[in-house]
């Protein structure tokens, strides 16, 4: 996948990645070391990126936020994140790295985890919750990490803007939505102001950090999140995953006044674990055919569509996973067909939840394959109403 802009004279290489949520875990998988699976998986995803850069050997790395899933992380994903950080040091290649809103304190309370980054040599870091400018001989990043209090975001950026070196290449790097379609729906995160976003036209390339999936924003053709190295949500399973290679033009600043373009974008994909969804049309359960051939280490969400109440309590989750013997997890989402006989408000109200639900059952079974659910329907009913009995 490549977005080429305008390309020629010497190359200035920059590799951008971002959101990489070291320590985040799910699904209570172990592996063979016994760490959660998917915490190993968002490791994995880092070290592939670490793995390019020493091939690439670009002039620069920038990571745009959330290197840690959690502000105050696990000590494992601590200590391999400063195993990394040694290794990136090494490579005597200027790393430049802000703060996002998961790696940002909450309050005033807690020390901004970034800071124990500060005494590598080649690693340049802003956490401080405010503009930082970050210069070298022939380029200036102008750093926003993320503010919990957005109020301030406005006079950082009139700060950054009035920090813009016409002499040199600019690079802009923040964590935040441009466009209230970026949002995430997190704590603290805060929209760029529409108003100032033709200053973008003034940085030879802005890097975004917060969103997800990799793409360049609206009209703005220079201006790009790279995207998560792993998926946080099953709802990420379209996005590719990986890191931007940006190459530009050496020793010819962007003008303030032109729009010429200086830049050429390439993303490279990284392999992460696929996210599997499957559906199965419970109409004619018995006879329906699954193709798990694409399910090999993945992470396989089943659909149960046009499902009945009858075919709900038959049907178990256990039985579904069996359809995925290769598979690492399954999970199964129901969704049940509409009743035929439309019960209305007043007629839910007037019956106990129980009551309802055997209501159901009885419309689709038999008299005998009812007595049969019946008993079995009472003891669940009786269970939850041991769980949750409020006079407890």
């Amino acid at each position: 996948m490549i977005e080429c802009l305008k390309l020629s004279g010497n190359i200035l290489k920059i590799i951008h990645f971002s959101d990489t949520h070291l320590g985040f875990n799910d699904l209570d998988i172990l592996n063979e070391k016994n760490i959660n699976q998917r915490e190993a998986d968002f490791y994995d995803a880092f070290s592939q990126v670490i793995e390019q850069i020493k091939i690439i050997k670009p002039d620069f790395i920038i990571h745009t936020g959330d290197l840690f899933h959690r502000s105050s992380p696990s000590n494992r994903a601590i200590t391999f994140a400063l195993e990394q950080f040694k290794i990136i040091d090494s490579l005597e290649i200027p790393f430049i790295l802000i703060a996002g809103n998961h790696s940002t304190p909450r309050t005033n309370l807690s020390a901004p985890i970034l800071k124990i980054f500060e005494n590598f040599k080649n690693v340049f870091v802003s956490y401080e919750q405010k503009y930082k400018k970050i210069e070298f001989k022939d380029i200036v990043f102008h750093t926003l990490p993320h503010m919990n209090d957005e109020t301030m975001a406005l006079s950082q950026i009139e700060l950054c803007e009035e920090n813009i070196n016409k002499s040199k290449k600019n690079i802009m790097m923040m964590h935040c939505s441009v466009g209230a379609g970026y949002l995430m729906q997190e704590f603290g995160e805060w929209v760029f102001p529409h108003a100032k976003e033709k200053m973008f036209e003034k940085m030879d390339y802005v890097a975004l950090g917060h969103w997800h999936g990799f793409g360049h924003v609206g009209k703005h053709t220079n201006v790009y999140y790279s995207g998560s190295t792993e998926r946080t949500s099953l709802n990420d399973k379209r996005n590719s995953k990986g890191f931007i290679v940006v190459d530009l033009e050496d020793g010819h600043p962007k003008s303030t006044s032109s729009l010429s373009l200086t830049a050429h974008v390439e993303f490279k994909e990284i392999k992460i674990r696929p996210i599997v969804q499957k559906e199965l049309n419970c109409e004619d359960y018995e006879n329906a055919l699954i193709d798990e051939s694409d399910t090999q280490n993945a992470i396989v969400e089943v659909k149960l569509t046009n499902l009945t109440p009858l075919q709900s309590i038959d049907i178990q989750n256990a039985d579904i996973k069996k359809l995925f013997p290769h598979a690492m997890s399954v999970t199964v989402k129901r969704e049940f067909k509409l009743s035929t006989n439309e019960t209305n408000l007043a007629d839910i109200e007037a019956l106990s939840l129980e009551e309802y639900f055997l209501a159901h059952i009885k419309e689709d079974a038999n008299d005998t394959e009812f007595e049969r659910l019946k008993n079995k329907i009472t003891e669940l009913f009786a269970q939850y109403e041991e769980v949750h009995d409020d006079t407890l």
